[in-house]
């Protein structure tokens, strides 16, 4: 296996759809304390990973992007735009719905990261799927046990494969690690 392809594997797979459906599942069972956080989190999982990667898709059938990773950071805005929209209304469900707390601070969390990387992605290029790696096993240690820190062998191995792929550089990568463990601090503050 050539380093590409392994970097475009590791890149697929962890990419943040399939990151956040783990993730947020994981979430809403330490949220309920049983079983029945499991529609809450797939409920976060639809509204932070997969309604966005499915704008993303419709976008790259109709050509505005050549593929899902959306390189050029100056077209970005719609997304952004996308995950917020979503990310509140998930929330808002949650709200009316009575959902556990601790997974609409997970989806609140999710969104005030979605403002950091926009606000950083105005003027500098941040890498999104290492955000998303990075805030996911934050905030499963956070509510599940620190055991959780050893999947940030996941989180460096989503940096290298975006840079290995020249998607972003190692600052790049960094960053976006970075502002996503910062997402958890949501939890050390409710």
């Amino acid at each position: 296996m050539t380093t590409t392809t392994a970097a475009r594997t590791v890149t697929d797979i962890f990419q943040p759809r399939n990151v956040l459906l783990a993730g947020m599942l994981g979430i809403g069972v330490a949220a309920a304390g049983d079983w029945t956080g499991i529609p809450w989190g797939l409920l976060g999982a639809l509204c932070a990973g997969i309604i966005p990667a499915a704008y993303i898709e419709w976008e790259r059938k109709r050509g505005t992007w050549g593929d899902r990773h959306v390189v050029d950071r100056t077209k970005r805005l719609p997304i952004f735009v996308v995950i917020l929209a979503s990310i509140g209304l998930g929330s808002l469900v949650m709200v009316l719905g009575h959902a556990p707390t601790g997974i609409l601070i997970a989806m609140l969390a999710l969104w005030a990261m979605t403002i950091g990387l926009l606000t950083i992605n105005t003027v500098w290029k941040i890498s999104v799927d290492s955000a998303v790696a990075s805030a996911v096993v934050a905030m499963l240690a956070v509510v599940h046990s620190p055991w959780w820190l050893l999947a940030y062998s996941l989180t460096a191995a989503v940096c290298w494969s975006r840079v290995a792929l020249t998607y972003h550089t190692i600052a790049q990568t960094v960053a976006g690690a970075s502002l996503g463990a910062a997402t958890a601090g949501a939890f050390l503050l409710a």
